[in-house]
């Protein structure tokens, strides 16, 4: 007998959200795992060095490993020797001795990276002294607030406004589906300010702070974007870093122009953004996909058309008004095939 549970969309967003952090991590461990084990053989010793992965040009596989054993992030670190003679990583943190290659293959390493708020692994992280209790309770406060702020914004907001979307969508009722669009942009934009902060600040940050992980640059400005490009670079650096490291390097090193590499990045990302949202709504809709998508002209006629605040209100417009056009498609094709409102 076979037992089937129905499961919350919601519920299925969060575990498919869980099961894709997992495939990141374990698909960055095993890299970087292996181009230590590659270097290994091929020089017949351990090299460690700490290198920014800003850097986009990959001449050869040397590179690719050097610049991704180490340290991948932004932190004012370097390598030296104590008095001992052993490497130690020197920065805002205490000093303290390197981990080398295959030293890091252990269960202890392994789980603090799952643990980690970054998806790209390293030999060695920066860390930080100690846990600053305060700036943990902070953290903790905002946490709990805000997530019952969004849940009663959700209700109160988006979900009235959905449910009332439902025959204009039915009836294919234009002015009546553009009214519902605009009404649904602010609140649902709102949201997602509130979702980003509690997300890459308050919840990142606490993790690190309990982790003692040294760096927390979770994002940038992306809110000055005067292209597309500038945004999808710095509102998510643990993905930007990942895909760089892990896509677009090997891409290039592989003989992709930076252009095509960039191409199947952005492909990539739209298969995971449609399948956070395929999944749990048991449909295959194309519109988180086809979003994704849409992001590659759109940045080009930015680039190309606009500059300054004229490209950054474009920016900002893509972002109000695309997520509540991609929430009513999803919206109508989820009522059409499952005839039922959560």
């Amino acid at each position: 007998m076979v037992f089937a549970i129905e499961i919350h969309p919601i519920s299925a967003s969060i575990a498919c959200t869980l099961y894709s952090i997992v495939f990141l991590k374990l698909v960055s461990y095993h890299m970087v795992n292996y181009w230590c084990r590659l270097d290994r053989k091929t020089n017949h010793h351990n090299r460690v060095r700490r290198k920014s992965s800003d850097n986009l040009t990959v001449p050869n596989m040397e590179t690719i490993i050097l610049n991704n054993i180490g340290h991948n992030h932004h932190n004012n670190t370097n390598v030296k020797n104590n008095k001992n003679g052993d490497k130690v990583l020197n920065g805002q943190a205490q000093t303290r001795p390197l981990v080398e290659y295959p030293d890091n293959l252990t269960y202890r390493d392994l789980y603090y990276f799952m643990a980690a708020p970054t998806l790209c692994y390293e030999l060695n992280f920066p860390r930080s002294e100690r846990i600053r209790k305060h700036l943990l309770i902070k953290r903790l406060i905002e946490m709990i607030f805000l997530v019952q702020l969004n849940m009663a914004l959700i209700q109160q907001w988006i979900v009235p406004t959905i449910n009332n979307s439902l025959n204009p969508l039915k009836e294919m009722d234009y002015p009546r589906m553009l009214e519902r669009l605009l009404k649904l942009a602010v609140p649902n934009h709102f949201i997602w300010l509130i979702w980003f902060y509690w997300y890459f600040h308050s919840t990142l940050n606490f993790m690190a702070e309990i982790l003692k992980f040294g760096d927390k640059q979770f994002y940038r400005d992306w809110w000055n974007s005067e292209s597309v490009e500038y945004f999808w670079k710095n509102w998510n650096i643990p993905v930007h870093s990942w895909a760089v490291r892990h896509l677009y390097k090997p891409l290039l090193h592989s003989g992709y122009s930076r252009y095509s590499a960039g191409i199947v990045v952005f492909f990539v990302s739209a298969f995971f953004h449609e399948y956070l949202v395929s999944v749990p709504l048991k449909m295959f809709g194309f519109w988180a996909f086809g979003g994704m998508l849409f992001q590659i002209p759109f940045a080009m006629f930015v680039s190309k058309y606009l500059n300054g605040s004229a490209a950054n209100t474009a920016v900002w417009i893509s972002l109000i008004i695309g997520q509540p056009l991609c929430i009513l498609a999803c919206y109508h094709d989820y009522y059409v095939i499952h005839h039922i409102i959560y």
